[in-house]
């Protein structure tokens, strides 16, 4: 084996092992005793993804039919037409051409394109116009540099990073349909197991939807290139079962929680350019440019999925965005040990 194909080897593994390290990470912040699923296209858990999924099988079976038969016919020419000695300075047999042939590989290509154009329009169309259902759940997503926005205009919540919907049982359907919106560049929603990739585009509204039908945590990713920090614009969809969704919903419905420990918290939270960008739901702060905090503390991650949301983290995301997520647009806001620690401590009470 060559230096140059060890060295490929070398760079593979390493990047197998990356990607494997990443994922691991991802699933690691999720809450004890959730169920995580992954980013396996092939194992659907709602009917658009499904439909994807049993187009990219019915595709691949073609595909590799026609890979099989190509590869004989050539393993066979190879074989059966191959030098010889005898032949050495031997003209080969001029064979022009065939009639049935020409149109059998003129039919038979064109019939496969049209069978395949079929079955790709038949699944556009079931996905992109699909009607939706009085019971529907509607949610406004907004793309960010980088994170999401979540609104749910008929449930007057609002929330980031962390989308909550419920399970559709097939007796009663309660599919979840998305508007898809972008407040600066170009961005896509990509959870693999609910539904296939659908883009937000600037002033360019989009929709999609997704019927889960198993509960637990999906996690998904921007899959379009939007700046320096795309690749932690990372997403979790969790899919909760009835009682569980009304208990989220009732908890997000209730304003910030008082606490007159993390009053001087507040103050310092008040007192700077923090509620320029923030909202706090029962406070002053109305900020539009960060992420809604008024239940920052029911959040598994922060920094769309960069950290885990624990104290330490969340204390050098104040302190030091950039050493979390470098070229992330929120400031550092040079506090003091004390306000900084008196705004940690009132960032905690906001369940």
């Amino acid at each position: 084996m060559g230096p140059r194909m060890k060295s490929s080897l070398c760079c593979s593994w390493r990047i197998a092992l990356l990607m494997l390290w990443s994922a691991r990470s991802l699933w690691a912040f999720e809450p004890g005793g959730s169920s995580v699923h992954g980013t396996n296209i092939f194992s659907p858990a709602s009917a658009p993804a499904k439909s994807i999924a049993d187009l990219s099988v019915f595709v691949l079976v073609i595909t590799g039919i026609i890979f099989v038969v190509v590869f004989a016919l050539l393993i066979y020419s190879v074989v059966r037409f191959r030098g010889r000695a005898r032949d050495a300075g031997r003209e080969p047999a001029q064979v022009y051409g065939s009639t049935q042939i020409e149109l059998a590989w003129t039919i038979i290509p064109i019939l496969i394109v049209v069978v395949l154009f079929l079955a790709t329009a038949r699944v556009i169309h079931a996905i992109q116009d699909a009607p939706e259902p009085a019971g529907a759940l509607d949610v406004i997503a907004i793309g960010h540099q980088y994170w999401w926005e979540f609104r749910y205009p008929k449930l007057g919540i609002v929330t980031a990073n962390e989308l909550h919907i419920p399970v559709s049982d097939p007796g009663h359907p309660t599919p979840t349909f998305l508007q898809l919106l972008s407040a600066d560049t170009d961005h896509s929603f990509w959870v693999p197991e609910l539904a296939g990739k659908t883009d937000l585009i600037p002033n360019h509204p989009n929709r999609m939807w997704m019927d889960p039908q198993r509960t637990g945590v999906f996690p998904g990713q921007c899959a379009q290139y939007c700046g320096i920090q795309h690749a932690k614009m990372l997403l979790r969809v969790s899919v909760d079962g009835p009682e569980d969704f009304a208990a989220w919903v009732q908890a997000q419905q209730r304003p910030a929680v008082e606490d007159a420990g993390a009053i001087a918290g507040r103050r310092v939270f008040e007192g700077n350019a923090c509620m320029n960008c923030h909202a706090v739901g029962g406070t002053s702060a109305d900020g539009r440019f960060g992420p809604d905090l008024t239940h920052l503390m029911s959040r598994a991650t922060i920094a769309a999925g960069a950290a885990e949301n624990t104290h330490d983290n969340l204390r050098l995301w104040i302190q030091n965005p950039s050493a979390i997520k470098p070229g992330s647009l929120m400031p550092a806001m040079k506090l003091s040990d004390a306000d900084l620690d008196a705004v940690v401590s009132y960032m905690e009470t906001l369940h």
